[in-house]
Parts: structure tokens; C-alpha cells; sequence
């Protein structure tokens, strides 16, 4: 629709101001220090940070305002220590108007604690269109049992940044070995997952069998099904699970892509299908283990000059998966050929790579983001042996370093980046060629901004059950001086259906409400 452009600018209004830059920080509380550095929304670097605070709570009370008109649902959540990771799991039940989710976070707390892995239940409301289906079913002389409480829309005077939806409640809690950077989990069986954490190693736990832990204090770790190892250094952020086959990818400061298979891990369903044990092989009996069983690589691949920031599978491969990093180099690869780039783009983007996604509908596509405020489309086919490579778009609409970008699952040319400047931004490639001018202050292609967090959006996940419905997470630290803020929403679907779908509903209602008007 010509109008979505303009619903993204003002879901996203721009304040004015600086401030005094600190040391800029790389996805959660990870410093990273440049000589040159700019905070995410200073243009003016002695302007003062009363200025800056100021237009960041002036951009978040605007679109305060706005929240019931852009979206279908909201709810907000306050962490009390940051997540650095957000992850939908398995749908538990459905019900008339509402699912049953898994949803994986971590907490990163300042020591006086245990960081963990928490396992929660969210109750994700479903369209409106779920509570149209009963409509003809009016009883005027009863309560009826169609009517009830649907839909939450948190009004503008309502919204408290300070309370815990009630959308969402702990389930379970894993004392992990160390903070959280990254959490995955396996397609073939999303209650099976992997996280790194400041180490080497890749940690797979099987959140169903692992014990309910509270965590004080001195309470031991708990201990991972399964230990995948292999890297030299420590590996942080980059990991990635195949959606064809049981195999993990990873990245790290020792400059290599490692990839596992946990095959020899897993039973096969077969005769044993009806179990709700643990799909991880365990190499002791019960509380005797006294050690996690682990598994070495099936390949360590080299051909990053500085640390491995994400890694990403083909989606129709096991042995294609691609890599980006520090060194501003996106590399192809093929296990079937040896461990060498099959392609490397030298200069992908002109700062460091942060964040990768191959586009699961077609896999020719692949998405980057970069420290220099960009999302680049590549097609692989453009890509060639000597490192020479053009993106098909260069996405300009954020301010700060790209964090994450990954691609919409409901809708082939969508996808979504969020990035330190605390903006969610949702994209439509095939809109780039029809922009309108009354769209014209709006990038091409953005179709939505989600302006709901006040610091980095580090991480966010499209949910594959729900439609057009995403969870995402800010590391609130520097901003409101500790913890985090999780939001689960889905934008109102006049936004993204076909602009004569759209047009043809609106003149039905008006119709309608004309007729109503018309009556004595």
C-alpha cells in the first residue's frame, strides 16, 4: 500500500539532540571500542545527554500514542536483567483466541546471581479475525459464550513500562554455565537447543528433560546434554541450527566456521515415537552423570581474517551455509568441496559484518548487516570466485549498527532488521520499485518501524506458528539504568495485506457505518 511508508515514519518519530559519546557497545553490554565512534542517535557529540534522554522519551511517548492504531496486538514485558537472545519454541495448544507458546530468553545478570536460561509459556492472542468467524452466531437474549475478553490493546495511558505481562510466565529456569549470548533451536525438534557463551564450546540442552533450578547464589550449573567443540577461541554470537538436517554451525574469535552433527546424539523417532523422554543419548545413568557427553566437528573451515560475527545454513543444504564478520567479508561455503571459501566477498559492507539470513523461500537470496547502519540483499548468483560482488539494494533506514536481520517466513520479499539505534525496522524488497511520493521522507522498501523499545534491539524472532507475529528484546542498560524490555506484537494487518484487499474492506465499513447512520 502507497499509505505503509507513511505508517512507518510515524510509528517511528525522530527526536533532536545529542550527547557526550561513551564507548559504543557491540550486541548487549559487549564493548567494542573505535576512536572515532558515534553513539546511535547523536549527531552533535557535545550537545549534552540530558538532550539525548529527552528525545529518546519523546520518541517513545509518541508512539505510545500510536499503538492502537498500528497494531492488531502488543504486550509488553519488563526483564530484570537483559536478554541478549529471543527464540519462539513449539506450540503447546490452541484454544478459540488464543495459543500456548514456548519462548526461550536468557537473563545476564551482574553476578549477584546465576545467569540463566529461562524457558517461559506465552499466551499469543490471534488475529482479529479469529473472533469474526463467531459473529453470526448472535444470542440476544443470553451472555453469549462467543463474547469474551480477545484482545488486548494497551491504550496510552494504560502502558507500564515497569510491569510483567501477564502474557507471558516463567516455566522453567537452567542455571547456565555463563551468560547467554545466543540461543538456536533445532527445526527438526524445537525443544532441543543450542546457546553460546563466553567459551568455545557450543552448549545443546533438551529443555523438557533439564531440571527446574532456582538460582542463588553459589547454585551449581546445570549440565548440558551435549557439549559440541572444536573452536580454539571463544565463540559469542555466531550459531546457527539446519533446517534439513541435525547439524549445528558456529563462528568465533579464532576466525574459523565449525560445523557438528549430533545425529550420533539423537534416536530416531521410529518405535519410540509415542516417548516424551529426551531425544539427546545419554552416556550415564541418571543423576550419576557427572559429565556431559560431547562430540567433535565434522569440519573447522578457514577463511575469515577476524572474528566470525554470524553464520547462517542454506535452506535447502546441509552442506551450504555462508558466514560474515569483523573483517567486512561475507564467505560461501560447501562442505562437499573442502574446507576454502567456495566465494568470498572481500568488501560486503564498509564497516564490520554483524548479522546474516539466508531467505528460506527462495536460496539465492541473502541478507547482511553491518556496522555501517545497512542491510545489503546479495543473489548468490551475482557472487563470483574472485570476490566481486554487488547487492542487489543497499536498505538505508537505521541509524545505529545492524544487529540482526532475518527474514519474514509468512511473505518470500520480507524481512525485518533491528539495530542499536532501538528501531525494529520491517522491509519489503518488492516495494523498492513503488515508492510513492507520498512516502517520500520513508526509505524504499520500509514498510514498518517498531519504535517500542528506548536502547538496542538485540535480537528478535518472526514466529513461524503465528503469522506475522514477532517477539523481540532490548538490553535497556545504558537508557533506563538496568535490565531489559521483551515485546511481543503483531502489526495491524491493514498494513501488510494487498492495498485493494484492504481498500475493498475500509469501503464496506463505511458503508456500513453509513447505513447505521442513515437509520432514526
Amino acid at each position: 500500500m502507497e499509505s505503509d511508508e507513511a505508517a512507518a515514519a510515524a510509528a517511528s518519530p525522530q527526536g533532536s539532540g545529542g550527547t557526550v559519546s561513551p564507548a559504543p557497545k557491540k550486541r548487549g553490554r559487549k564493548p567494542k571500542i573505535k576512536e572515532d565512534s558515534q553513539t546511535p542517535w547523536s549527531s552533535s557529540q557535545q550537545s549534552g545527554g540530558k538532550k539525548t534522554k529527552q528525545s529518546v522519551d519523546e520518541k517513545y511517548t509518541q508512539w505510545k500514542g500510536l499503538v492502537p492504531i498500528l497494531y492488531d496486538w502488543l504486550a509488553n514485558h519488563n526483564l530484570v536483567w537483559p536478554s541478549l537472545s529471543c527464540r519462539w519454541g513449539p506450540q503447546l495448544d490452541q484454544a478459540t483466541y488464543k495459543n500456548r507458546q514456548r519462548l526461550y530468553l536468557s537473563e545476564q545478570t551482574d553476578g549477584s546471581v546465576p545467569n540463566t536460561l529461562v524457558i517461559a509459556n506465552c499466551e499469543v492472542v490471534k488475529p482479529r479475525v479469529a473472533a469474526a468467524e463467531h459473529i453470526s452466531q448472535f444470542n440476544e437474549e443470553a451472555r453469549s459464550p462467543f463474547v469474551k475478553k480477545y484482545k488486548t490493546i494497551i491504550h496510552p495511558g494504560e502502558f507500564n513500562e515497569e510491569a510483567r505481562s501477564p502474557f507471558v510466565k516463567k516455566y522453567k529456569t537452567i542455571i547456565h554455565p555463563g551468560e547467554v549470548n545466543r540461543i538456536r533451536e533445532l527445526p527438526q525438534n524445537s525443544k532441543i537447543i543450542a546457546t553460546h557463551t563466553d567459551s568455545p564450546d557450543v552448549l545443546i540442552w533438551d529443555v523438557e528433560t533439564q531440571p527446574n533450578r532456582h538460582a542463588v547464589l553459589g547454585a551449581a550449573t546445570s549440565r548440558p546434554d551435549l557439549i559440541l567443540t572444536g573452536h580454539q577461541d571463544n565463540a559469542e554470537f555466531a550459531l546457527a541450527m539446519c533446517p534439513t538436517e541435525p547439524f549445528v554451525l558456529s563462528g568465533g574469535k579464532d576466525k574459523s566456521v565449525v560445523l557438528w552433527s549430533i545425529q550420533d546424539h539423537i534416536t530416531t523417532v521410529g518405535t519410540d515415537s509415542k516417548s516424551s523422554g529426551s531425544i539427546i543419548k545419554q552416556t550415564g545413568e541418571g543423576g550419576d552423570k557427572t559429565e556431559s557427553p560431547s562430540v567433535g566437528p565434522r569440519g573447522v573451515y578457514h577463511g575469515h581474517d577476524d572474528t566470525v560475527e554470524d553464520v547462517a545454513f542454506s535452506p535447502t543444504s546441509a552442506q551450504e551455509f555462508c558466514s560474515v564478520g569483523d573483517d567486512s567479508c561475507l564467505i560461501l561455503w560447501d562442505a562437499r568441496t573442502g574446507t576454502s571459501p567456495v566465494t568470498k566477498v572481500e568488501k560486503a559492507h564498509d564497516a564490520d559484518l554483524h548479522c546474516v539470513d539466508w531467505n528460506p523461500h527462495d536460496d539465492n537470496l541473502i541478507l547482511t548487516g553491518s556496522a555501517d547502519n545497512t542491510v545489503r540483499l546479495y543473489d548468490r548468483r551475482n557472487l563470483t570466485s574472485n570476490g566481486v560482488g554487488t547487492p542487489i539494494y543497499k536498505f538505508e533506514g537505521h541509524r545505529a549498527a545492524v544487529l540482526c536481520v532475518q527474514w519474514c517466513p509468512d511473505k518470500s520479499s520480507v524481512f525485518g532488521s533491528s539495530a542499536e539505534d532501538g528501531l525494529l525496522n520491517i522491509w519489503d524488497y518488492d516495494r523498492v520499485s513503488k515508492k510513492s511520493d507520498r512516502a517520500a521522507k520513508s526509505p524504499a522498501g520500509l514498510f514498518f518501524q517498531h519504535a517500542g523499545h528506548r536502547d538496542k534491539v538485540v535480537d528478535f524472532h518472526w514466529n513461524a506458528a503465528d503469522p506475522w507475529t514477532i517477539v523481540s528484546v532490548s538490553d535497556d542498560c545504558e537508557t533506563t539504568g538496568g535490565g531489559g524490555t521483551l515485546q511481543i506484537w503483531r502489526m495491524s494487518d491493514l498494513i501488510y495485506r494487498p492495498e485493494e484487499e484492504v481498500l475493498a474492506e475500509l469501503g464496506t465499513f463505511k458503508s456500513h457505518v453509513m447505513t447505521c447512520a442513515s437509520k432514526p
